[in-house]
């Protein structure tokens, strides 16, 4: 089993903060690779939404299908992704003070199996660091922009 977490502070209220993230149709613009979203069924946000997020990595045209899992108001929202690859995706959302929150993001996915195991392990552990952290990155940069404010808290 794989565990990746990465946490920033976030120049925006928890309020904002989690809106934005809890709108399945900003997900192509934070999540790496996310090209499109489309939502499959009923209810549209909430413990049981489900979407299928069409990825775009080189000439490979994934879909993962995604569920929302764990949904706390401004507090966690949890997404299980199945699909060639499967994943759990969860978004922490912590007050820091005013006008500011802690956004933290982890990844949990089951290890390699089989012969060879190990080898394939490392470089698909060192890829989810960095598609997790550049999205986690995203995500702050937008949450940022989504609230008015750059990277330094003056007004855009």
């Amino acid at each position: 089993m794989g565990f990746i977490k990465y946490a920033s502070d976030v120049t925006a209220p928890i309020t904002v903060a989690f809106a934005y993230a809890d709108d399945p149709l900003s997900i192509p613009n934070w999540m790496v690779g996310a090209a499109e979203i489309t939502r499959c069924g009923d209810p549209e946000r909430g413990i049981g939404a489900k979407y299928e997020i069409g990825y775009r990595l080189g000439p490979w045209r994934p879909v993962l299908h995604c569920e929302v899992a764990e949904h706390r108001p401004d507090a966690v929202l949890g997404y299980a992704l199945t699909g060639p690859f499967t994943a759990r995706l969860t978004l922490r959302f912590d007050p820091l003070g005013r006008g500011r929150s802690v956004l933290t993001s982890e990844l949990d996915f089951p290890g390699s199996k089989g012969f060879a195991a190990a080898l394939r392990e490392r470089p698909r552990a060192a890829l989810l660091r960095r598609a997790l952290r550049r999205s986690e990155s995203r995500l702050r940069r937008a949450i940022e922009e989504f609230h008015g404010t750059d990277l330094v808290g003056r007004l855009a």
